[in-house]
C-alpha cells in the first residue's frame, strides 16, 4: 500500500515555508499538492489557473520526482460553494484506492480544525499530520513585499519569483492573511 501525503495550500503563492514542509514529506511515495479553488472562509487569493502555474513552476524548481499538482478540487467545483477537504479526500481516496491518505496541514489550521467540514469523519477515514515550515517565509510575507515594489527572490523559488514579477501579481494589492 503506497503512502500519500496531500498538502492542501492556497498557495498564493507558494513560499520557502511551503518548500520546507514538501521536502519533510519525502518519505512518502507522493505528494500531492492541491492549491485551493475557493476558499472556504473567503480568503482573497489570485485567480486559480495562476496560482496553479506558480506551484508548477514551484515544483519544476523542486525537482522533486514523487510532487505532483493535483487537479481534484477543479473537477469538484462548483460556481458559488467551496470545496470541503472531506469532499477531496474521498475523491483522492476513489483516485488512488489502494494507497494510504494522508492529509497535512499547517499548524495554525491544526488550531482551527475542528471547524473544517465533517472533521470528526476526516480523522476517522484519513491520518493528519501537522507539519510546520521549517523555513519562516509565509505567503503573506511575499505579498506584502510585492506589494510595496520589494525583491522576492529570497522568499520563494527563482521560476515562482520570475513569474510574480512578470505578471505584476500583488503589486497593487494591500497585504492579507
Amino acid at each position: 500500500m503506497s503512502k500519500i501525503a496531500v498538502f492542501g495550500s492556497a498557495f498564493n503563492p507558494p513560499s520557502l515555508g511551503h518548500k520546507s514542509v514538501i521536502e519533510s514529506l519525502s518519505h512518502f511515495d507522493k505528494v500531492v499538492l492541491l492549491p485551493s479553488i475557493s476558499h472556504a472562509w473567503g480568503k482573497q487569493m489570485l485567480d486559480y489557473s495562476v496560482r496553479c502555474q506558480l506551484v508548477d513552476a514551484f515544483m519544476q524548481d523542486l525537482s522533486m520526482v514523487n510532487v505532483e499538482r493535483s487537479e481534484v478540487e477543479e473537477r469538484l467545483f462548483e460556481p458559488g460553494n467551496s470545496v470541503t477537504t472531506y469532499a477531496v479526500l474521498e475523491a483522492l481516496e476513489q483516485q488512488y484506492p489502494d494507497s494510504q491518505l494522508t492529509f497535512v496541514i499547517g499548524p495554525d489550521n491544526l488550531f482551527s480544525f475542528a471547524k473544517f467540514y465533517r472533521a470528526e469523519e476526516i480523522l476517522r477515514r484519513w491520518s493528519l499530520l501537522s507539519c510546520p515550515e521549517k523555513v519562516a517565509v509565509r505567503s503573506t510575507d511575499i505579498r506584502f513585499a510585492l506589494s510595496r515594489g520589494q525583491d522576492v527572490s529570497h522568499m520563494t523559488t527563482s521560476s515562482v519569483a520570475n513569474l510574480l514579477l512578470e505578471h505584476q501579481c500583488y503589486a497593487s494589492i494591500q497585504s492579507q492573511d
